[in-house]
């Protein structure tokens, strides 16, 4: 036996006489149903246990930190239920790539333990064959993970915090005391009182000139973006300012002021959308404000287009979580789960912090967004791509 051939003998841990029926069976790509269903079926079975696992530590985690709350407020059991529920889709978006990962490495250990993986590729199907069930579900949890971050996961947070805030804190869905700076940096609105349902009353909004200097600004009883998408003030009170910005001239009474989208390019749902933080907007939501918001500010928009960029590359760590860990958790097959859990931990700690560092390089504008967005899942997939391909025999 050449060197080769006994270096891949030794790489496979097939035995001679293995390793000879191994070359002479032909490899098979096509759709094999007893195996494909029997590898699906355990895949299926470890993941779901993972994820009732997972799910359940998160619910208890959300009833520990929030019950207290909700019995000071005399809550009903009905609306703590209905809390919880509407906290299970973000759980869920949270623990997949995780429960992907391990579910992978749990099913292809075991098959590798039972020795089936070799007895898988002395029938001539190879290990990225083998998996071929387990690798078609990694796009579907992928699909699933970006309806859920994109869809569904956004407006069952927003209910679950609305609940939360008038059951258990006594707030209301109005906004007391905002302040909202307009992306361009020309604006600054103060509401008493901010309902996106409703006309918004005792209104202020200060403009400022390309200098920074104070234009004009303008007090209204009633604000409101009607269905002609311009803005109308109602009973304005209107000063203008000097070419310093110092000095106020006399001020106008306006019974309407109305101004259309390229004088004032804010939406309610903006003004809103400030009130949440960045990473909690959808994508899509990220998107429409920055193309509704040309002249943002270029620190803003590098925040902006990172984040836009990370949340698209979130959901595909349910891919990466298959490539990694089919070649992982066969590697050593006679040697149990616990190597692959280990460097598969190691891989993901590695992962989470190269994300967090070019995530902070994006938004400081050190490099741009898309790279800081997209360059960590892209290495992995790439790096699962190829350990894929390296084990395929």
């Amino acid at each position: 036996m050449t060197n080769g051939k006994f270096n891949f003998w030794k790489r496979t841990g097939l035995s001679k006489a293995e390793l000879a029926r191994l070359n002479t069976v032909p490899r098979r790509w096509g759709f094999l149903p007893t195996i494909d269903w029997y590898v699906l079926r355990e895949f299926l079975i470890k993941t779901c246990i993972l994820i009732f696992v997972f799910i359940v530590l998160f619910t208890l985690g959300n009833v520990f930190d929030k019950l207290d709350d909700f019995f000071e407020r005399n809550a009903s059991w009905s609306t703590i239920m209905q809390y919880l529920l509407l906290r299970l889709p973000g759980n869920i978006r949270f623990v997949l790539p995780i429960t992907t990962l391990l579910g992978c490495i749990w099913t292809m250990a075991t098959f590798g333990k039972n020795l089936e993986i070799t007895a898988m590729r002395a029938s001539g199907v190879s290990l990225f064959r083998s998996a071929g069930s387990i690798l078609l579900m990694g796009v579907v949890i992928t699909a699933g993970n970006i309806y859920l971050n994109e869809l569904l996961v956004p407006y069952t947070e927003r209910e679950a915090q609305a609940i939360y805030e008038v059951a258990a804190e006594g707030k209301t869905s109005v906004q007391h005391l905002l302040t909202y700076r307009s992306s361009d940096l020309k604006r600054t609105w103060l509401f008493l009182s901010f309902d996106i349902n409703h006309a918004n009353e005792n209104v202020m909004v200060k403009s400022f000139r390309a200098d920074g200097t104070l234009d004009w600004d303008i007090f209204a009883r009633r604000a409101t973006m009607k269905e002609d998408d311009r803005w109308h003030f109602e009973n304005v009170i209107r000063t203008r300012y000097s070419r310093d910005g110092l000095m106020p001239k006399a001020p106008e009474r306006i019974r309407d002021l109305q101004f259309d989208r390229t004088e004032m390019q804010e939406t309610p749902q903006d003004i809103l959308n400030t009130i949440k933080d960045e990473e909690e907007l959808p994508s899509w939501v990220i998107f429409e404000l920055l193309q509704r918001n040309e002249k943002i500010a270029p620190k803003l928009k590098a925040i902006y287009w990172t984040v836009f960029y990370y949340r698209l590359s979130f959901p595909w760590a349910c891919l990466f979580a298959v490539f990694l860990g089919v070649p992982l958790a066969t590697r050593n097959e006679r040697s149990g789960i616990m190597l692959a859990i280990v460097s598969a931990v190691a891989v993901i700690i590695g992962y989470i912090v190269l994300s967090e560092i070019f995530l902070v390089l994006g938004k400081q504008g050190m490099i741009p967004p898309a790279v800081a967005g997209l360059t960590p899942m892209t290495a992995f997939l790439i790096y699962g791509g190829y350990r894929i391909f390296y084990r395929r025999t």
